[in-house]
C-alpha cells in the first residue's frame, strides 16, 4: 500500500481521530494560505536548500567532497547503512528528505495554531513524514536490496509471507516481538510468590522472602491498569520486584482484573477503594505493620497521589510510610504527545465508542502508543519483517507491551476528563475521590519521584512538577531511557541517572545542579527506601494461596 494509505490505516488503528488530526492540518494550511508573506519566503528558502542538495550531489559525482546539506539525528537508525552517506544518489535523496522535513516543521510552527490544534497538526505531520521516509521504499533501502541479493531473493518471499500473516493475524501491523519463548510464571512474572487476597477487581500477590530478615514496612506495588502488572517483574535479572525482595523488602503486587462489559460502571473511586486501599490494608494486616509503603508506575502513580491526598484529608496518612512514583503524571498541564488525543472532541468520540460496549478495547490504546513512536515500533518492523523477511526478536519488554488490558468506560472517561482535559488534581478541591476532595498540598508522605529523559508519555519536566505540589520531602531522580526502559533499568554498565538532593521550583534549575552518576536508579532507590522502611525483623508468615502470577494476569 502507498505511504498515504499507510498513514490513514495507522490513524484508524491507533484510536486517534483522523478527522480531527486532518482538520488540524487543514487549519494550518488555511492560515498559511492567508499569509503569503510567510509562505513565499519559506518556499524560496526551501528551493535554495534543495538546490544546495543537488549541487552537493553533483560535486560528489565528480569526485569532490560536496558539503552535506543535512545530517540525520545521531540516534536515527533508519539511515545507519553507510550507503546512505557514501552513495551520492542515496545521500542526495536522504538530504532532500531531511531538508524538506525540517522545512515542513518550521512552516507548521509559523501557522501559530492554538496549542491543542498545534499538537494534533504536529503529530499528523510527523506521521506523514515518517511514512514518506526513503528508507520505507524497498527498492531504495540499501539494506533491503543487499538482503535480497545475499539470499537469492528468499528474503522477498519470506517478507511476503510475513506480510500476509500479519495482515490476517495482527490487524495489518508488522509483528514487533516473538512471544513464543515467553511463558508467564516461567521467564516472565517469575519471582516466587502467591496470591494472598482476591476480590472482583484485584488479586494481591505476596512474594516469598529471600533474606533472613526483612524491613518492617512492606511495599505495595501499584501498577498501571492499561497493561498487565508484571512490567516490574520481567525476566529474572531484569525484575525490579526480584531486586527489591533480594534487598530485604517484603513486596506485594496488585494484579488488576481485565475488565469486561460487566465492569463498565467502575470508576476511579472503585480502583481506589477496592484496589489500592484494600491492598494497603491487606498488606498491613498480613505483616502486622501499621505502615505500608508504595511503589507506583505511570497511571498507578496518579491514583496513588490521589489516594495520599484522600488519606491526608481523612486523618489516615500514617497508613503510608513513603511512596515511589515512577514516570507518573500528576500535573497534566504539559502532557506530551498524548495531549494530541485528549481534546473535548476526541474524548467525546471515545466515550461514544465505549458506551456501546462498556470498555475501551486494549488494541485501541496499544495502537495509540505504538504510533506515538512509529519509526521504532512500526516502520522499523515493516522494513525488517516485510521487506527483509526477518522474524521479530524475542524481547521481554515488547512481549509485555503486547499484553494489554481493557479499560472500564466510566473510569477511563473520568480519568481523561479530570486529568488530561481539565488538569483538576493541581487545584485543591477541584477533584474528589470516594467522596473526599483531593488537596495534594496536604500530602506530607516522603516521595521518591523518578522520571526518564526520553519519556514521551510522561515528559520528565512534567513528572518533576509533582515535587512542588506536596508538603513533605521529595527526591527527584532522572534516569536514562524512555517510559518503559527507564523503569526496567537493572544495575549494569549502560545505566545512568542524574541526581540532585534539592528540588527547586524550576526543573531546568534542578538539571543544572544535577550530577550524572553511572549505575541504575534501582540502587539509589534501595538506599533511599532502606533508610525509611523501619527496622529489620523476621519475615512475615504469608497466608496460603495459589502460586504467582495468579489467575487475573492470564485473562
Amino acid at each position: 500500500m502507498t505511504a498515504v494509505e499507510d498513514l490513514s490505516y495507522g490513524l484508524d488503528l491507533s484510536g486517534a481521530d483522523p478527522a480531527s488530526i486532518g482538520g488540524a492540518l487543514a487549519a494550518a494550511a488555511a492560515r498559511l494560505v492567508r499569509r503569503p508573506d510567510r509562505v513565499l519566503p519559506a518556499a524560496a528558502g526551501l528551493a535554495l536548500e534543495e538546490a544546495g542538495v543537488a549541487l552537493g550531489v553533483a560535486r560528489r559525482l565528480l569526485g569532490g567532497d560536496g558539503q552535506r546539506a543535512a545530517e540525520p539525528d545521531p540516534g536515527d537508525r533508519r539511515f545507519k547503512d553507510r550507503a546512505w552517506t557514501e552513495n551520492p544518489f542515496l545521500a542526495g535523496l536522504l538530504e532532500s528528505y531531511l531538508v524538506g522535513s525540517r522545512w515542513a516543521g518550521r512552516l507548521l510552527e509559523s501557522a501559530e495554531l492554538p496549542p491543542d490544534e498545534q499538537r494534533k497538526a504536529r503529530f499528523g505531520l510527523e506521521l506523514a513524514l515518517d511514512a514518506l521516509a526513503p528508507s520505507n521504499l524497498p527498492w531504495l533501502n540499501p539494506a533491503v536490496v543487499k538482503e535480497a541479493i545475499d539470499t537469492g531473493g528468499l528474503s522477498v518471499a519470506r517478507g511476503l509471507s510475513n506480510f500476509v500473516r500479519d495482515a490476517v493475524e495482527n490487524r495489518g501491523l508488522p509483528r514487533q516481538v516473538d512471544r513464543t519463548p515467553f511463558e508467564l510464571g516461567r521467564n516472565l512474572a517469575a519471582t516466587p510468590g502467591r496470591v494472598v487476597f482476591r476480590n472482583d477487581l484485584i488479586e494481591l500477590i505476596a512474594y516469598e522472602p529471600r533474606t533472613g530478615t526483612v524491613f518492617a514496612q512492606p511495599i505495595v506495588y501499584s501498577p498501571p491498569w492499561i497493561n498487565k502488572y508484571y512490567v516490574m517483574d520481567l525476566a529474572p535479572g531484569r525484575s525490579f520486584i526480584e531486586f527489591a525482595v533480594q534487598r530485604g523488602f517484603t513486596v506485594f503486587a496488585i494484579s488488576y482484573r481485565n475488565p469486561d462489559a460487566s465492569l463498565a460502571e467502575l470508576t476511579l473511586d472503585d480502583y481506589f477503594r477496592d484496589g489500592l486501599l484494600t491492598a494497603l490494608r491487606q498488606a498491613s494486616e498480613i505483616t502486622a505493620s501499621p505502615q505500608v509503603d508504595v511503589v507506583a508506575v505511570c497511571l498507578g502513580g496518579t491514583l496513588t497521589m490521589m489516594a495520599l491526598a484522600v488519606l491526608a484529608a481523612r486523618g489516615e496518612s500514617e497508613l503510608v510510610g513513603w511512596t515511589t512514583l515512577t514516570n507518573s503524571l500528576v500535573d497534566f498541564s504539559e502532557p506530551g504527545v498524548l495531549g494530541a488525543f485528549t481534546d473535548e472532541r476526541t474524548i467525546d468520540r471515545l466515550e461514544r465508542k465505549m458506551r456501546s460496549r462498556g470498555y475501551l478495547d486494549s488494541t485501541e490504546m496499544a495502537g495509540t502508543f505504538t504510533w506515538l513512536r512509529g519509526n521504532d515500533l512500526v516502520w522499523n518492523y515493516v522494513v525488517s519483517g516485510w521487506y527483509m523477511g526477518r522474524e521479530p526478536p524475542a524481547f521481554d519488554i515488547l512481549a509485555w507491551n503486547e499484553d494489554a488490558t481493557r479499560l472500564p468506560a466510566a473510569m477511563h472517561s473520568q480519568y481523561l476528563r479530570s486529568c488530561y482535559l481539565e488538569n483538576r488534581l493541581v487545584s485543591p478541591g477541584a477533584f474528589s475521590l470516594d467522596g473526599t476532595p483531593v488537596d495534594l498540598s496536604r500530602v506530607e508522605t516522603p516521595l521518591y519521584v523518578l522520571s526518564a529523559q526520553n519519556d514521551h508519555i510522561a515528559p520528565w519536566r512534567s513528572v518533576y512538577r509533582t515535587t512542588q505540589l506536596v508538603a513533605g520531602e521529595a527526591r527527584h531522580v532522572l534516569t536514562s531511557g524512555g517510559h518503559i526502559a527507564g523503569m526496567v533499568n537493572p544495575p549494569g554498565p549502560k545505566a545512568s541517572r542524574y541526581v540532585n538532593d534539592s528540588v527547586p521550583a524550576d526543573p531546568e534549575e534542578w538539571l543544572r545542579g544535577a550530577e550524572l552518576v553511572q549505575g541504575s536508579w534501582w540502587e539509589d532507590w534501595a538506599d533511599w527506601a532502606a533508610q525509611r522502611s523501619g527496622e529489620r525483623v523476621p519475615p512475615p508468615v504469608l497466608p496460603e494461596g495459589p502460586p504467582a502470577p495468579g489467575a487475573y494476569v492470564h485473562t
